[in-house]
């Protein structure tokens, strides 16, 4: 593939490097320094199959919204901008444009939301166990809680209606809300733990990501799907296919 990376700090280097171990070639890398590159003229007359997204969440709209007026298929995985992600879609059917975001691109993250989402409807008649989510990233992680922890209480808020909502673990709680964790550590893989307590035992599922290669990977592999295709996406139609 022929990629546009938009994008070029820690995430959009793993993917370079990645990328060029697969012999795919970037052929264009959009940072801070020279943002003002990125038009939809600009776009057309780039030699690019797909565009693969992680900035930062104030300019993740406008990026994606670009590429899909260029008529570039754009993979997303920046996260905390999600309040104009239904304004993206909207975009992306007018162009006719192809558009994946997910939270987290990690093969085994989308593994762990279907057990996650399978836990929680067994849970479902076990009212006596308490359930909180825990996650933990390094201190330059900008959001909290992370767009995966939130992924996952969605999850459990689909299979279980006891919850109506997820609180950051500062806020108050109630019956029906999901506590998050978030914390944010020096030099940590990111991690996500999902635990259901009781007064007699406690059941936890646990990711732990050991390096970014994950992340960078199944996003390459979500591009790669991607090119050709027309509409909007997610990581479970991309793994649903494999």
């Amino acid at each position: 593939m022929k990629i546009a990376l938009l994008g070029y700090g820690k995430m959009g280097k793993t993917i370079e490097k990645l990328a060029k171990k697969q012999n795919h070639e970037i052929v264009l890398k959009i940072s801070k320094k020279n943002k003002t590159l990125l038009d939809v003229k600009y776009l057309k007359q780039l030699d690019a199959d797909v565009a693969l997204e992680f900035s930062r969440p104030e300019r993740a709209f406008e990026n994606i919204t670009t590429c899909l007026r260029a008529n570039l298929p754009v993979v997303s995985g920046t996260t905390a901008w999600l309040n104009h992600y239904e304004a993206a879609c909207r975009i992306c059917k007018e162009n006719k444009g192809a558009f994946l975001y997910a939270s987290n691109f990690s093969l085994g993250m989308n593994i762990f939301f279907v057990v996650n989402r399978k836990l929680a409807t067994l849970m479902r008649v076990h009212k006596a166990y308490k359930q909180k989510i825990l996650e933990i990233h390094h201190t330059e992680k900008l959001d909290a809680p992370s767009g995966t922890a939130i992924s996952l209480a969605e999850g459990i808020m689909l299979e279980n209606p006891r919850y109506k909502k997820w609180n950051l673990g500062t806020e108050a709680s109630s019956e029906n809300s999901i506590p998050i964790e978030a914390r944010r550590l020096p030099n940590v893989p990111g991690t996500h733990r999902v635990t259901y307590q009781s007064e007699v035992d406690e059941i936890e599922i646990k990711h732990e990501a050991k390096n970014r290669d994950g992340f960078a990977l199944g996003a390459l592999l979500a591009a790669q799907w991607l090119v050709g295709k027309v509409g909007v996406f997610s990581m479970e139609d991309f793994m649903n296919s494999m």
